[in-house]
């Protein structure tokens, strides 16, 4: 709605004439060229540039020598849209923080680079065949354009963007470091896979057959490795989108099972596909949070997608096979009355056209199995097989929702209870995932409430192993729902050879894992949650994969000398794309149609060979997974980061145990996949030994998001909010009502308001300013262009108190300051300075004001001393301005590198404070006193007061509740 709001000329007093009467006054125009000149200054000095204790960005060995300070927002990709005013406000925070810090002697490395890789850039090359390296860059230069005006302080020398070859030469070859790692239990960190493929070798570790190591083909042996590398090509379900022509991972996926781009099917799919083996890092990942300085939300969102828990893992035999299980309610295994499987699961897979190899589907239903088992399917593989094909077009999500109705079907199999002996039918139902646990359930119908719906509704047996404390009985058939409680004991549960009768949950469970164990059909195991991370991508805007393959399938890494290997031109950039709803297809990606660049002669070292190459691309994740890395040392074409380079900005030290970034900003968005693949990423990388932090960011803070109305008309169309008018209580477009809600600001929404039109405005400085003042950094806050103008008015307030508007003089004079504005001085100076310190930007910016307005109000010049000070303190937010005010002052150096004030304590502290005194809750004195009176010293002067003791007229007194220096509530007899 930025159309409708006052210019700063109008706001100004008077538009022309005003301005004639007052030539130097502060006005958008000024402000613009302010603005400019220092941003162009700070650019020719490289005011912003920090020195590298070593290397081609070294300096001065005395920054060098400073306590440093890495501060870095989350990596932004560079849209075709620009920037709206909701992008900068983690940019703008974080730049006031390093403002700040370099003002209080650090060492400041703050940059910005671009995350430039990602299917919007590669979909517009589908629709104008423009290659998404020329819109990409494009874009990119539109968003440095964008910031610069907000006079951000970044090192450009350091700047990345993850399409650079030079750049991505670097995922690739931490790709291949990952490829060539196995992770080690003993060592508990990841190792080299030669390491590995020696103790095979040598027989200190067998063969999974038992095989010499050397009688082995060279296809064995890669198999082998491919079970333990911590990168590795597997046939994984996936989430394969037809009508994209891609798999998509799990957050790209809607809870309704369709895809977040374009709203197409997804169904589930085996496909050929990279993974990270990030399970691998499971119990580091989570016992590595603790560390931490993040929000605890995010670390809760992380433990709860890591997902450890404790149990048994169980063997059901079925047939000559047997179905394994993970609980973590070993103790209830006398009350499994049915087995549930995935409907992927191996067991069932084959299933689809008869029995298949290792199918427990029998050709014909068992003799008297219920109808409502059988889904009115005429044979078992008919029933698994079009149950199976339902399932495949939900999502994880879906499929884990609380459904009203249960579905699934009885496979034809019965498994055995190990313990009890009693057979119990195999069913599968989709809510059993085959990527948490191993894809089966046993089912405790009694005691789960997922299960007593499921076993409802197929008519299955219940059996009560924990004794319900709530008085309903022992007989599920008479239960509502069923009984779930650790603060229980176990019942019904004795065998031939075990017995928890009469045991508390915990000491059955530790018995019967011991049986398990005992009989070998089971064993007390840990399970995650967290699955391995799949890493493959149907598109051609992305990393290659540094990975070739031989005659046999074979993959094989290529030599750090063939790096980086570099996208090759396509004629089509599109995935091939399929009728959406054809689950029966499979991917053909764009890179597989330029056969030159896909079929290669190389000499890996035994020849030369023809050799396929990889034509999936890495996901958009790739290239954020390590980029604080690259900020240190960019330029660096030998190693990833000079070891030196990386211990002085990222090592370990004292409060940051396990190193890192000092201080991250970014949404809570991306609390899990981003943040839990850069530590991934970062793990391996320092258990390899290329860096010295095992964690990429120390303290974690999450901005909230500046919001802006919506406006829809009757067909929930958005419509152009600058255009609404708000007239008798409503909203109209073009005469009709429309209606309003606080939502996203963005283009689609219409809503959207740029940085540049606030920057044309009203500058620069009064953005930065009002987007910080709006509330708490870690708040979502709405926009309302109409207040932007109250900060440009503080900055007009500012420059007269320091420049004389009509003939653009310094006004300030060489006097000392009386008390009271050395008060309001030094208070200021010491709010502000704990405020920027922990992010409190917005009451930082009311104490500046409060300043200001003092000044203002005493009417006379202001003392030279106070005068700097204030420049300084608002140096930070609106540094422009601070610049030019620095410079008239008489002074030649930059702002940016002057020390910050430091308060006085003697001012800090008021001589007197007002202390009331209360009788009953009600004030009946009011006393003058020392702020650091002891409670003791102020009750007896409170009840000497005459006051009070007319107030009280000889009662006793009960209590007397003091709260020193400021109140006294006396509660008489």
């Amino acid at each position: 709605m930025s159309e409708t709001t006052n210019s700063p000329v109008v706001e100004s007093a008077g538009g022309a004439s005003a301005e004639t009467a007052a030539p130097h006054r502060y006005t958008a125009a000024l402000a613009a060229d302010i603005e400019a000149r220092w941003q162009d200054f700070w650019e020719a000095n490289g005011t912003y540039e920090a020195p590298n204790p070593k290397g081609d960005l070294a300096g001065d060995a005395e920054p060098v020598a400073r306590p440093k300070k890495f501060i870095m927002d989350m990596f932004p990709y560079p849209s075709g849209a620009g920037l709206h005013v909701g992008h900068p406000l983690g940019f703008i925070a974080t730049d006031v923080y390093a403002r700040h810090q370099r003002m209080t002697g650090h060492n400041v490395l703050h940059t910005l680079g671009f995350d430039a890789f990602g299917l919007p850039a590669e979909q517009y090359a589908v629709q104008t065949g423009t290659h998404p390296r020329v819109s990409t860059e494009a874009n990119i230069v539109n968003m440095r354009r964008q910031l610069r005006r907000l006079g951000l302080g970044h090192d450009q020398r350091r700047s990345v963007e993850t399409i650079d070859p030079a750049y991505y030469k670097w995922t690739q070859w931490i790709f291949l470091q990952i490829f060539n790692s196995w992770y080690d239990p003993e060592a508990d960190a990841a190792r080299p896979i030669d390491t590995l493929a020696a103790q095979f070798e040598a027989g200190t570790r067998p063969t999974p057959d038992g095989r010499a190591w050397s009688e082995l083909s060279p296809i064995e042996r890669a198999n082998i490795l491919g079970e333990y590398r911590l990168a590795y090509a597997s046939d994984a379900p996936v989430n394969w989108c037809p009508g994209l022509g891609t798999v998509l991972a799990n957050e790209e996926v809607t809870a309704d099972g369709r895809s977040e781009r374009g709203n197409y099917p997804v169904f589930k799919a085996k496909l050929r596909q990279w993974n990270m083996r990030i399970t691998a890092y499971a119990d580091r990942l989570l016992n590595d949070l603790d560390a931490l300085d993040w929000p605890e939300a995010i670390k809760l969102q992380q433990r709860n997608w890591i997902g450890r828990s404790e149990g048994a893992r169980v063997d059901f035999p079925v047939g000559d096979d047997k179905i394994t299980v993970f609980t973590t309610r070993q103790d209830t295994l006398f009350g499994a009355t049915y087995m549930v499987l995935a409907p992927e699961h191996p067991l069932v897979a084959g299933s689809d056209n008869g029995n298949g190899t290792g199918s427990i589907v029998p050709d014909a239903w068992p003799e008297g199995t219920h109808d409502v088992w059988t889904g009115g399917h005429a044979t078992p593989g008919d029933a698994v097989a079009a149950y199976r094909k339902q399932a495949a077009s939900k999502s994880d999500v879906e499929r884990q929702a609380e459904a009203k109705d249960k579905t699934g079907v009885f496979t034809g199999a019965f498994a055995t209870n190990p313990i009890s002996g009693d057979q119990v039918p195999v069913f599968i139902a989709d809510y059993v995932l085959m990527g948490y646990g191993t894809g089966a359930i046993m089912a405790v119908p009694a005691h789960d409430s997922r299960d007593f719906a499921f076993a409802r509704a197929f008519e299955l047996p219940m059996r009560c192993v924990v004794e319900p404390s709530d008085g309903r009985g022992t007989d599920p058939s008479a239960w509502d729902d069923a009984f779930a409680s650790y603060d229980a004991k176990i019942v019904n549960s004795s065998g031939e050879t075990v017995s928890l009768d009469g045991l508390g949950v915990t000491e059955a469970k530790a018995k019967i894992t011991e049986w398990l164990a005992d009989q070998g059909i089971g064993e007390g195991t840990v399970n995650f949650r967290l699955r391995d991370w799949l890493f493959s991508r149907q598109r051609y805007w992305g990393e290659p994969f540094p990975i070739v393959y031989d005659e046999d399938g074979v993959a094989h890494a290529l030599p750090e000398s063939m790096l980086p290997l570099e996208l090759p031109e396509v004629e089509d950039y599109s995935p091939r794309t399929f009728d959406p709803d054809d689950a029966d297809t499979q991917p053909e990606t764009p890179l597989s149609r330029n056969e030159d660049w896909v079929h290669v002669d190389l000499d890996l070292g035994d020849g030369i060979k023809r050799y396929r190459r990889e034509t999936n691309t890495m996901p958009n994740w790739a290239g954020s997974c390590w980029y604080e890395m690259r900020y240190l040392d960019p330029h660096n074409g030998e190693v990833l980061v000079d070891p030196e380079i990386e211990q002085y900005w990222m090592g370990p030290r004292e409060g940051q145990p396990a190193g890192g970034v000092d201080l991250y900003v970014g949404g809570a968005e991306h609390a899990v996949l981003h943040l839990l693949y850069a530590r991934f990423w970062s793990k391996v990388l320092h258990d390899l030994g290329h860096v010295s932090s095992s964690e990429p960011f120390h303290k974690l803070y999450n901005q909230g998001m500046i919001q802006a109305f919506v406006y829809r008309d009757s067909r929930g169309i958005a419509v152009p909010a600058a255009e609404v008018e708000e007239r008798d209580g409503g909203y109209y477009y073009q005469g009709e009502k429309v209606s309003r809600v606080l939502g996203k600001m963005g283009k689609s929404l219409k809503n959207a308001v740029t940085p540049d039109e606030i920057c044309a405005e009203y500058g620069a400085d009064t953005l930065r300013l009002y987007e910080m003042a709006m509330g708490p950094l870690d708040v979502s806050r709405p926009w309302d262009t109409r207040a932007v103008v109250g900060q440009y008015r503080l900055l007009q307030r500012l420059w007269r108190n320091v420049v004389d508007e009509a003939t653009g003089e310094v006004t300030v004079v060489d006097t000392e300051p009386d008390e009271a504005t050395l008060r309001a001085l030094h208070k200021a100076i010491d709010g502000v300075t704990q405020d920027m310190a922990n992010l409190r930007f917005n009451t930082a910016i009311a104490k500046v004001t409060e300043l200001n307005n003092h000044l203002t109000k005493a009417g006379t010049p202001v003392p030279r001393t106070v005068a700097e000070r204030l420049v300084l303190l608002i140096a930070p937010l609106a540094p422009h301005i601070a610049e030019e005010l620095w410079r008239k002052l008489g002074r030649t150096d930059s702002v940016v590198h002057a020390d910050f004030p430091v308060a006085d304590p003697a001012y800090v502290v008021d001589e007197t404070v007002t202390c009331v005194v209360q009788i009953k809750g009600k004030v009946k004195a009011r006393l003058e006193v020392d702020p650091s009176i002891s409670d003791a010293d102020l009750e007896a002067a409170a009840l000497a007061e005459p006051a009070v003791v007319a107030a009280l007229n000889g009662a006793g007194i009960r209590k007397v509740i003091v709260r020193a220096p400021k109140l006294v509530n006396i509660v008489p007899a």
